[in-house]
């Protein structure tokens, strides 16, 4: 089997995902090949994977139409059964080959099918996004696959690397810094608590609010930004909990980082968490912007290590068959293969 993949984001969970299914495809013998933005810092990591590409594909350069040209021309000689884009970006580049059926992977609510018209399969990360695709009149077949988290056997930071006691409860969250993931919230809540610590991986826009807000409720001793981490899931090892107070957040994958870690999750109700995480089974839902629900919950599981122990358990059982990384690469692969998409959960 071939399969080429149109891919331009930049950092992230989203990235990370993309990363993980490229090595497990691989893994499979299932021959790659990649179009991506260049000076990506998880490039290295699907360099043994296949060739790679590397182009901005703005939309006001003349290098556009040389891409378009190349993937035109890559199709044709590499014979691929499957074209994958990423988003609705890459759907633009989407070459008009008939041998290979052709698929957008949505990891978000598109706002309108205008970049789908030669896209074969829309493919949601959770059912409600691809209920949305639905719901502006998709016609042609949509299908639903979540995604796994990396099996990484987890080397803890030390503390003191982000300047952080040791006997300390640390609340850990990770992502871009913007309004929808929420981080505002989470300051504010972990703020209410003693003798705790807030570990924000991840950097953007609102990382100055951040520092600003920390400064206002009196904690800026408290909170550590240590950017962007090649593997976060070393740093996320060493704190106590995860935490996903997102406003919108489509999927929010490191829930499942948080999981594979053994942490206790505690999440807003947003859309893709909603789907996911059941309230008491596998991690705590709090409503959104619920500043003293989240700091409510924070010590209820400082509190009550019986309870951790059933939201971990219950994380691994769902990591281990619904989400587990060979149930998606099969889901993936049958999808590759034209056959119908088995959904487990």
């Amino acid at each position: 089997m071939k399969v080429v993949h149109l891919h331009f984001g930049t950092e992230g969970g989203a990235e990370r995902f993309f990363v993980n299914l490229a090595n497990s495809l691989c893994e499979r013998g299932i021959e790659q090949k990649f179009v991506i933005r260049p000076g990506r810092i998880w490039r290295d990591e699907i360099s043994d994977c296949g060739e790679i590409i590397e182009n901005h594909f703005r939309s006001v350069s003349l290098s556009q139409y040389w891409l378009k040209w190349k993937v035109n021309k890559m199709a044709h000689q590499f014979k691929p059964d499957a074209i994958l884009a990423w988003m609705p970006r890459a759907s633009r580049l989407m070459p008009d080959y008939k041998d290979a059926i052709k698929i957008t992977r949505l990891g978000d609510y598109p706002a309108n099918l205008k970049h789908f018209t030669n896209i074969d399969v829309l493919l949601g990360i959770t059912p409600e996004i691809s209920r949305h695709c639905k719901n502006l009149v998709w016609n042609k077949r949509i299908e639903t696959i979540p995604l796994f988290a990396k099996e990484l056997t987890p080397v803890p930071v030390s503390r003191a690397s982000l300047d952080t006691p040791e006997d300390v409860f640390v609340i850990s969250c990770a992502g871009r810094f913007d309004t929808r993931k929420g981080m505002d919230t989470l300051i504010r809540a972990v703020s209410k608590l003693d003798n705790a610590y807030l570990w924000l991986l991840g950097d953007g826009s609102e990382r100055e609010n951040f520092v600003n807000i920390a400064r206002e409720v009196g904690m800026s001793d408290r909170l550590r930004m240590p950017g962007w981490q090649k593997e976060p899931f070393h740093t996320l090892a060493s704190s106590d909990i995860f935490c996903f107070p997102s406003r919108h957040e489509p999927f929010g994958n490191s829930g499942f980082e948080a999981w594979r870690l053994g942490l206790p999750l505690v999440s807003a109700r947003s859309q893709g968490p909603s789907w996911y995480v059941r309230d008491g089974e596998n991690g705590l839902m709090v409503d959104i912007d619920d500043v003293d629900g989240f700091a409510a919950a924070f010590e209820r599981l400082r509190n009550d290590p019986k309870l951790c122990e059933t939201l971990v358990a219950g994380g691994h059982k769902a990591l281990d068959t619904v989400f587990s990384k060979k149930a998606v690469t099969d889901q993936f692969i049958d999808l590759f293969s034209g056959k119908t998409v088995q959904n487990l959960y």
